[in-house]
């Protein structure tokens, strides 16, 4: 089904309807990236990002899961230190459907001056700052038992709440080690020492940031999946980085985020955890031998493209169905 700028082609607008109906009524949802510099000069919108907000608020998917692991495989693609980058494990629990993106009022105004200012408003009640922090406790039980809330409740009322209401809730998750960072920290705690963190939970615009930073770790942000889901419905799966339009059709792209996505779709949506972990086998098995894009590459590796990286990774998967045979 269309959305963004392909939907603005078809329809004229960037979430059809239809679209979005049939996005409801399905078991899970993979998204591919949108957007491109053909429609930067639309109206807001008119743009494919808005296309994609309105699929996650229509969908009521509020919580995007976004890990990031440095693999053995490419640790020296990582530009951290390998002592600094190796056993980097960490999930990102971002809140996705408010906050400044969605938080009303907004938009533009002159002030006393005369000038032209633009506003938004950080805005989060106290049920979506609870359900956010319940997946954050829930996530942080199943892997190491840590949790950091990453916050700016140092200046913002919003964060002041947020501080308010996690803390509130950890009573409940008395197995969970709660901690809190200010998102300036953060920021740099993740560079200086990635390993200290197990479980990042965080609000809407930090989690984007703080996400594509730790993506970073990894050596490239085509290899992070995430996964969006919320209290009911289907989730919404899709990799974390964007269109890529300066190599649209050039065979350079890197797959492995989409594939992964798949694997967080089958393991989290569908409930298919053998399915998931034959996917995720199949990435490590094309890692191992050698197979790069060029985000990845470095010298003594093979470089590929985008097709051929995806059909190592397809013979990996039929490899793994034939030994089970």
């Amino acid at each position: 089904m269309p959305v963004g700028g392909a939907a603005l082609d078809l329809t004229g607008v960037p979430l059809p309807e239809e679209t979005l109906s049939v996005a409801k009524q399905s078991d899970a949802i993979l998204l591919g990236a949108i957007g491109g510099y053909t429609w930067d000069a639309n109206e807001k919108h008119l743009k494919p990002e808005t296309g994609l907000l309105q699929l996650r608020e229509g969908l009521g998917v509020f919580a995007n899961l976004r890990p990031a692991t440095v693999l053995p495989q490419l640790i020296d693609s990582s530009t951290l230190k390998r002592e600094v980058a190796q056993g980097v494990d960490l999930m990102v629990v971002r809140e996705l459907t408010g906050g400044i993106y969605f938080g009303k009022q907004r938009g533009f105004a002159k002030n006393e001056n005369g000038d032209e200012i633009g506003f938004n408003t950080e805005v989060y009640a106290t049920y979506e700052i609870d359900r956010i922090a319940r997946v954050a406790f829930e996530t942080a039980r199943k892997r190491r038992g840590k949790l950091c809330s990453v916050d700016k409740a140092n200046v913002l009322e919003a964060s002041m709440l947020w501080r308010k209401r996690v803390t509130m809730m950890a009573s409940e998750y008395p197995d969970v080690e709660l901690t809190h960072m200010y998102v300036d920290n953060a920021a740099m705690q993740l560079i200086r020492d990635p390993k200290q963190f197990d479980t990042i939970v965080t609000n809407n615009i930090f989690g984007d940031i703080l996400s594509d930073e730790a993506s970073m770790l990894t050596g490239s942000i085509g290899m992070l999946p995430s996964a969006s889901i919320g209290d009911s419905g289907p989730g919404l799966y899709e990799p974390i980085h964007g269109s890529a339009p300066d190599i649209a059709g050039q065979d350079k792209g890197n797959p492995l985020a989409t594939v992964l996505s798949v694997a967080m779709l089958l393991k989290y949506g569908l409930q298919e955890e053998a399915a998931a972990k034959r996917i995720e086998n199949a990435v490590l098995e094309t890692l191992d031998k050698g197979f790069r894009t060029g985000d990845l590459f470095s010298m003594g590796m093979r470089l590929v493209g985008c097709k051929e990286m995806g059909e190592e990774v397809l013979k990996s998967i039929d490899s793994q169905r034939l030994a089970a045979v």
